[in-house]
This record gives C-alpha cells, sequence and structure tokens, in this order.
C-alpha cells in the first residue's frame, strides 16, 4: 500500500515510509491517565501522511529513518487523514539515516 491509498477508516494498513519530521512529545491526559504523544509526518513517493506516536513509540523513529508500518488504522482529525498504529500494530525501524 502507498500513502495515497491511505483513508480515513481504513484498517490493518502497512506502509514503508521515510520519516520527514517529529514533533517534541506532548503530554495528553486519556482516560488511562497521562500519557506522552508526539506526530511524525511520514512519506514515500506519493504523498505524506501525519503519524501519531503514543507512549513507547515515541523517541523510536527520527527524521530520515525507513520504517515499516504495520497494523495501522487511518482516521480525520481537524480535516486531514492521520495515522495510528495500536497494541495489534508496530513500527520498525528498517533504516537508521
Amino acid at each position: 500500500m502507498k500513502v495515497r491509498d491511505v483513508e480515513p477508516g481504513m484498517e490493518n494498513i502497512s506502509l514503508v515510509v521515510r520519516v520527514v519530521s517529529v514533533s517534541r512529545p506532548r503530554k495528553v491526559l486519556t482516560r488511562y491517565g497521562e500519557v506522552a504523544v508526539a506526530s511524525a509526518v511520514v512519506a514515500d513517493e506519493t504523498g505524506k501522511i501525519v503519524l501519531n506516536l503514543w507512549r513507547g513509540q515515541v523517541g523510536l523513529v527520527k527524521p530520515g529513518y525507513i520504517v515499516k508500518i504495520e497494523g495501522a488504522f487511518a482516521k480525520e482529525f481537524k480535516g486531514r487523514t492521520e495515522l495510528n498504529v495500536g497494541r495489534n500494530g508496530s513500527i520498525t525501524v528498517l533504516k537508521k539515516s
């Protein structure tokens, strides 16, 4: 699958992408307590998309890394499609820059 094919509501998405940028982590309050969250912009030759990084995923990726995302789901947030990787998914670093 390619970034251009991702649409809100899709599940079990697998992509290989390059990390373009990563935001500073911030704390958010969820029903499970306070957790760290960051946003990464990831891209392939077809486009860019935001990948939300939660808890242990924060700090896993850095700009320039090539990563494989498996088991992700897409949601619409503030008019744009974003990727999230839940408990059943994974982010694997294939190549560090």
